[in-house]
């Protein structure tokens, strides 16, 4: 539904930082994820992303996940968030 609004794409990812992620961390603690599971979710949200025209499909991922002050996009990874 966030890629679905008319929000420009710096409030599109922070709304996906700021709604999304934190249910995916909120299940870490009580699911037993594996890491095979955690990366697919990751590849499914670039692909929704890549879907709605907020990433090229042969840009560079790992852009995405720099944080916005350092000329990345900002969003959080789901593998890296588990980790932590």
């Amino acid at each position: 539904m966030i890629l679905k609004s008319e929000l420009n794409a710096r409030n599109k990812i922070t709304a996906t930082g700021a709604l999304a992620v934190p249910v995916l961390r909120n299940s870490f603690g009580v699911i037993n994820w594996r890491i095979e599971e955690i990366k697919k979710i990751d590849r499914k949200s670039r692909r929704m992303l890549t879907m709605y025209k907020m990433l090229r499909p042969k840009a560079d991922i790992d852009r995405l996940y720099v944080k916005r002050k350092e000329g990345g996009r900002g969003l959080v990874q789901i593998e890296a968030a588990y980790k932590a």
